[in-house]
């Protein structure tokens, strides 16, 4: 009887102090300012990458949509590239400290009538340099069309898949570095008749996009 209460007083005062240092880092974080960034704006994103061309002008959406994205810039463009077409979208959020925050397309795509299979990782190699990162790789179909779909979340030096380990570290170099800013990239690609070929184009993209989205969304 002695030994169980014992390890009650011990769990007791584990999560006391788990508690109380939780709520200091908190604490920490709603007092600490965002810290100012030099970027530029994703408008100036090069309309050429690689031989990947941007195609007619970039899209702007709806106020209701912007609304609800809550994005502090955004870029939607078409590029094309020897016959191939290809979506790209970078949401980038200054501070989400204020709540907003990137949308996962595991949310956004299923409530447009998007159905989303064939989860994998790939990996994506930035051209020119840079190190290599894993990004989510989905099949999205709405009817008739059927896409392959890539996407990572990037910002203040690293680029990751998991939107979890994205908030993790969010909270941290919010602690440590001031800095709460992010970003969503995605790119989708229509399958055609090979999915191995739509894939191998997406990642074709993505790796020439990369490197070059430092400028916009910063280490």
């Amino acid at each position: 009887m002695m030994m169980n209460t014992r390890n009650d007083t011990i769990r007791f005062w584990a999560l006391l102090a788990a508690l109380l240092l939780g709520g200091g880092i908190i604490n920490v974080w709603e007092r600490t300012g965002e810290a100012r960034v030099s970027r530029q704006v994703l408008r100036e994103f090069p309309s050429q990458l690689g031989s990947w061309r941007q195609v007619g002008t970039d899209t702007r959406f709806d106020d209701e949509t912007e609304k609800i994205l809550r994005a502090d810039d955004y870029l939607s463009r078409n590029y094309v590239s020897n016959g191939r077409a290809a979506s790209f979208y970078v949401g980038y959020y200054a501070t989400q400290r204020n709540g907003a925050t990137y949308h996962s397309p595991l949310n956004c795509l299923p409530g447009s009538g998007w159905v989303m299979s064939d989860a994998t990782r790939i990996t994506i190699v930035p051209v020119g340099g840079g190190a290599p990162f894993e990004a989510n790789r989905y099949v999205v179909t709405n009817g008739t069309d059927r896409a392959l779909m890539i996407y990572w979340y990037q910002g203040r030096g690293r680029a990751l898949p998991s939107e979890y380990w994205g908030k993790f570290y969010t909270v941290l170099d919010s602690v440590r570095r001031g800095r709460s800013d992010g970003a969503m990239v995605r790119v989708m690609i229509p399958v055609g008749n090979s999915q191995e070929e739509a894939q191998k184009t997406a990642v074709e993209l993505a790796s020439q996009a990369a490197l070059s989205l430092t400028a916009y969304v910063p280490d």
